[in-house]
């Protein structure tokens, strides 16, 4: 499959080829090549809960208030999933930029240091910039595969993003980014530990086998 183009169209004609050049990555991918499911999770945000009550005067004890607060320190999670495996490479940054895109991109790369990548990603801005042009110049064996506009399902990273919240932020609670970096270290950890190939498709159902069979006769 020949690299697929940085920028084109998003819409009209070009759906259906970028579509199918996707769904042709996960089932029929080039010899010797990897593909990576690129994508970023956030804004994660660390609550900041009211202190703890007292007691009152008359020995009772007062109830806690409800109200939060946001802090404004957001955190996005950047990862790379690859498909063939079920390994993911992630880590945390201040803002879903340029930046953040470039440094997953050279994590990417460093995790996978032979053979071609295609990266499957989003039509962000942050994905086709200057920066980002440059360096996939520098580096050829490395190519983007963007999706088609409005069709995030084509992109494998969103069903990992669900086992990951499921892992590392349900029914947690964060102070500050430091917590919700040590939480996805852990998480990506404990996932990749048991990580199993990701296959495109609903499975076939199983085949369910009768043990016995009964005959009645009247």
């Amino acid at each position: 499959m020949a690299p697929y183009p940085l920028l084109g169209d998003q819409q009209g004609p070009r759906l259906r080829p970028k579509r199918t050049a996707v769904v042709g990555l996960y089932t029929d991918p080039p010899p010797r090549s990897t593909v990576i499911c690129g994508d970023e999770l956030g804004p994660v945000i660390p609550r900041t809960f009211a202190p703890a009550p007292a007691w009152s005067p008359d020995g009772h004890r007062i109830k806690a208030p409800l109200e939060y607060a946001r802090g404004s320190q957001k955190t996005w999670v950047y990862g790379g999933l690859r498909i063939r495996d079920g390994q993911e490479v992630t880590f945390c940054a201040p803002s879903r930029n340029t930046a953040g895109w470039l440094k997953l991109l050279q994590e990417i790369a460093r995790a996978n240091p032979r053979g071609q990548v295609y990266v499957v990603a989003d039509n962000l801005s942050s994905h086709a910039s200057g920066p980002v042009r440059r360096w996939l110049r520098k580096h050829p064996r490395v190519h983007q595969v963007f999706i088609p506009v409005g069709a995030c399902w084509l992109n494998l990273a969103e069903g990992w993003w669900r086992i990951f919240r499921k892992t590392a932020l349900a029914g947690q609670t964060f102070a500050d980014p430091d917590e919700i970096d040590q939480a996805t270290r852990l998480a990506t950890a404990q996932l990749n530990a048991r990580a199993k190939p990701w296959v495109w498709g609903r499975p076939p159902p199983p085949h369910r086998r009768l043990r016995r069979k009964f005959g009645y006769l009247l």
